[in-house]
């Protein structure tokens, strides 16, 4: 379906919702991080628990399965990802989406990034991935919720949702099962992912309807009051004009 950005009801429910998920997931991050800083970035009790757990589970066909979404995952792997995302939702003209995939993958790459190479924190000695001092958090499980949860909201399609769920399940899973990282990166990565794409939607969305608006008021400059609804200067493709008999 070709995006009309203008014709769009601008007062979505689910903004108030994607705001409120999105702070709490950013609270919830800085609190596991302080907790992490507290225990001087050691494991914490559940990690060595989970790490236990996973080393108990390793199989030659588990390991294969594992290096999947690790591959997938990683630097190239969501470059390519991301640019036929956005090239798709070009090719439909759907440009504000486009922009909001965009923007979300390099705001969840700029904060995660610096911030795994200042944390430093070490990760599994037994790592079967990288070993460099980045593990907190994870930047795999940061940048595929991210993707996952942009899609859900901007698609809306439940088995968008179950989908991305399960990606995002299979590549924290992943990245503890090759001992890459500690089950507290993958839930800190988890966490800004969400917040990252939560909030990322919300200030593309109150733009585009901020745009949308001043457009209509505008075109109208005698109602410089219209409501914060889709202007009046264009009309859905299927909507019929007013005397014109309905397609």
């Amino acid at each position: 379906m070709t995006e009309r950005a203008d014709t769009r009801d601008a007062r979505d429910g689910r903004r108030p919702i994607a705001l409120t998920v999105g702070v709490v997931a950013a609270v919830a991050f800085v609190m596991l991080r302080v907790v992490v800083a507290i225990g001087a970035h050691e494991p914490l009790a559940v990690d060595v628990w989970w790490h236990d757990l996973m080393l108990r589970s390793l199989t030659d066909a588990g390991i294969v399965v594992a290096w999947v979404p690790a591959i997938v995952g990683g630097t190239l792997g969501m470059i390519v990802v991301g640019v036929v995302i956005i090239a798709l939702f070009l090719w439909r003209r759907r440009r504000w989406d486009a922009a909001t995939v965009a923007a979300a993958m390099v705001v969840v790459v700029a904060i995660g990034a610096p911030m795994a190479a200042i944390i430093a924190r070490t990760r599994p000695s037994d790592s079967l991935a990288e070993r460099m001092a980045t593990s907190f958090p994870s930047g795999h499980t940061a940048v595929a919720t991210t993707v996952a949860v942009i899609l859900g909201l901007l698609l809306r399609r439940w088995h968008v949702w179950v989908l991305g769920g399960g990606w995002v399940l299979l590549m924290m899973w992943s990245r503890t099962y090759l001992q890459a990282h500690w089950l507290s990166d993958v839930v800190a990565g988890l966490l800004e992912g969400v917040a990252v794409a939560t909030l990322v939607w919300v200030a593309v969305e109150t733009v585009r309807d901020r745009r949308g608006l001043r457009r209509a008021q505008t075109a109208h400059p005698s109602h410089p009051d219209l409501p914060h609804t889709a202007p009046l200067d264009t009309a859905p493709l299927d909507t019929p004009t007013k005397g014109s008999p309905p397609s």
